[in-house]
């Protein structure tokens, strides 16, 4: 097992020894953070869409509360949801989970012995931080799907209309002579592709010539056989996944 002092983020690594701090409350919880930053980008986690909502989350649940994490229980992260959901009437079950997870992950990094923040917490406290989420006051995940069920799929006329307004936006550009007619058509094509390849954006907007491909089993596309998506959408600390879409009638 490694030791405290050989993991990123450990408590060792982001206190310097034998100084005393003028305000050792803020100087530890900033500590902590940057040690959970650390240990995140030890992952390789991506630093705009994970590391900097979830440090962004822990700094406004500790100013709602006015405590330090060595000093959070259980009844200040309810009272945090219910906060949200009292002020925001559209705050989801999704977003629910999502700060209720991340607030339980930088709890189980300070409370977790091999990063030794209890210690430090316990010799300049005399309180050590706890888990404050667990069962009983977590949203449990028991519906594959969760979004508004008033938003729904268009229907075969509302997608021609959309497609019929792309095209026309060219064709309305041209006529009066201004630039940006090829932009246009680029919007158009790009709005098709989404659509006949189910793309996401950055997938599509990372798209160049070369990932068309031939499909041997549908010769009569020529090189438009399929699509090879090299941006796919990666696992937390992995690299862009990598898939092929099949041009379909």
């Amino acid at each position: 097992m490694a030791r405290a002092a050989d993991l990123a983020g450990a408590a060792q690594l982001m206190l310097v020894d034998g100084v005393s701090y003028l305000d050792p409350e803020p100087a530890v919880f900033e500590a902590m953070l940057e040690g959970w930053t650390k240990q995140q980008r030890s992952r390789f986690l991506n630093w705009d869409s994970t590391i900097k909502p979830r440090l962004s989350l822990v700094r406004r649940f500790a100013e709602f509360t006015n405590q330090y994490p060595w000093q959070w229980q259980p009844a200040e992260v309810e009272a945090f949801i219910d906060h949200l959901r009292a002020k925001t009437p559209t705050f989801t079950v999704s977003s629910g989970r999502g700060y209720q997870n991340h607030l339980r992950l930088f709890c189980e990094y300070i409370t977790d012995a091999r990063y030794g923040w209890m210690n430090v917490c316990q010799e300049r406290f005399g309180q050590v931080p706890v888990q404050i989420l667990h069962e009983w006051n977590t949203v449990t995940h028991v519906s594959e799907y969760e979004g508004d069920p008033s938003r729904r799929p268009l229907t075969y006329d509302e997608i021609q209309a959309l497609f019929d307004a792309a095209d026309g936006r060219v064709e309305e550009i041209r006529k009066r002579g201004r630039k940006g007619a090829l932009a246009a058509m680029r919007d158009s094509a790009l709005l098709k592709s989404y659509y006949a390849y189910g793309m996401r954006r950055r997938e599509s907007v990372q798209l160049d010539v070369a990932d068309l491909r031939r499909n041997p089993k549908a010769p009569q596309y020529g090189r438009h056989g399929a699509m090879f998506v090299r941006y796919g959408k990666s696992s937390k600390g992995s690299p862009p996944k990598r898939r092929t879409i099949f041009t379909v009638p």
